[in-house]
């Protein structure tokens, strides 16, 4: 039976007031970031930046903590620091009185967050905090609050309106708390030059970890290689092309040297009665794109988009190793 609800064009009014809510949702949020930013610019500025030397030197893991909305933002930013190179992991508020404490070391820092200060279940950790002189950074909106008194480090959050017309739900506070905790967590990758490699050790799965990878690790190498050497004629590059399915072939020189290469697209430029009998090196594209077997699969993207074109040559040592074509990486979730 077909829907007998009227369908909605985007100038109708529950669509439009659906867009008009999320901007203003956005623009709250917005308000937020930068109150944040402009405080970070004053007196913020000196505290964030003694809250990142503290993390720094500290010689065991960040232990970010959390209850409620503020507790899913410490988990998110344990997650961001653990990936890019500050050893962390997330302990919830509540579950530390009930033995998780003993995952806290006296070489660790923790970092609280709570937007009020004021959470009961945050004494536990706070006493344990001053038991053991493990330093604690607060991020709260409250430096006069129970939290705040307590932490040796308070990065004091301006206060901004939630986005919720209530101004209850987090909205506003938790961006203001992910973005923070994601200023710190770069702020110490920068700092101690975390490269991209090592980033990879921590992002083996996913898009992620398949840019991270080489240009050796989807290149075709050997017989697979589509591969002419100079003063071929094109009906014998034609089948080379069409047996090894690249569109394309690489034409070398005596020393195995890249001299050329022939696509798809020269073929069609080239095209003339006499085309099967002239010689690759009439036909062929000199100096085409070439990159290293070590080159990181970002910045191969990079050159085959920024070049607009679909296949690499892979050289080493002024030899062709490998031949690399976006097919590929498309299938392996690279491009």
């Amino acid at each position: 039976m077909p829907s007998s609800k009227p369908l909605m064009t985007p100038s109708s009014g529950p669509i439009t007031t659906s867009v008009e809510s999320a901007l203003r949702t956005l623009e709250t949020e917005s308000g937020g970031i930068n109150a944040l930013a402009a405080a970070l610019r004053g007196p913020l500025g000196e505290t964030f930046a003694r809250a990142v030397d503290l993390i720094r030197n500290a010689k065991g893991r960040v232990i970010v903590t959390g209850l409620g909305k503020s507790g899913h933002m410490a988990r998110k930013i344990a997650a961001t620091l653990a990936s890019t190179g500050t050893p962390a992991f997330f302990v919830h508020t509540a579950e530390a009185a009930h033995g998780d404490l003993g995952m806290i070391t006296t070489d660790d820092v923790i970092m609280a967050l709570s937007w009020s200060g004021e959470q009961p279940e945050m004494k536990t950790l706070v006493n344990y905090s001053a038991r053991f002189a493990i330093p604690m950074i607060a991020v709260t909106s409250n430096a006069s609050s129970s939290l705040g008194q307590a932490a040796d480090i308070v990065i004091e959050l301006p206060k901004a309106r939630e986005a919720c017309p209530h101004n209850l739900a987090p909205t506003t506070s938790t961006m203001m708390q992910v973005a923070i905790g994601d200023a710190i967590a770069i702020a110490l990758l920068e700092g101690r030059g975390f490269t991209a490699l090592e980033f990879a050790h921590f992002h083996p799965g996913g898009k992620l970890g398949a840019m991270l990878k080489f240009v050796r690790d989807y290149m075709r190498t050997g017989a697979e290689i589509p591969v002419k050497p100079l003063g071929t004629k094109m009906s014998d590059a034609v089948m080379e092309m069409s047996a090894k399915g690249l569109g394309c072939v690489c034409i070398v020189d005596d020393a195995g040297g890249v001299a050329g290469i022939i696509t798809d697209g020269d073929l069609r430029r080239h095209m003339r009665p006499d085309l099967l009998t002239a010689l690759v090196d009439d036909i062929m594209t000199k100096q085409p794109k070439t990159v290293p077997p070590s080159m990181l699969a970002t910045e191969m993207i990079e050159v085959l988009n920024t070049s607009k074109i679909t296949t690499l040559v892979v050289t080493e040592a002024d030899k062709v190793v490998g031949i690399v074509h976006l097919h590929d990486l498309l299938r392996a979730g690279v491009a």
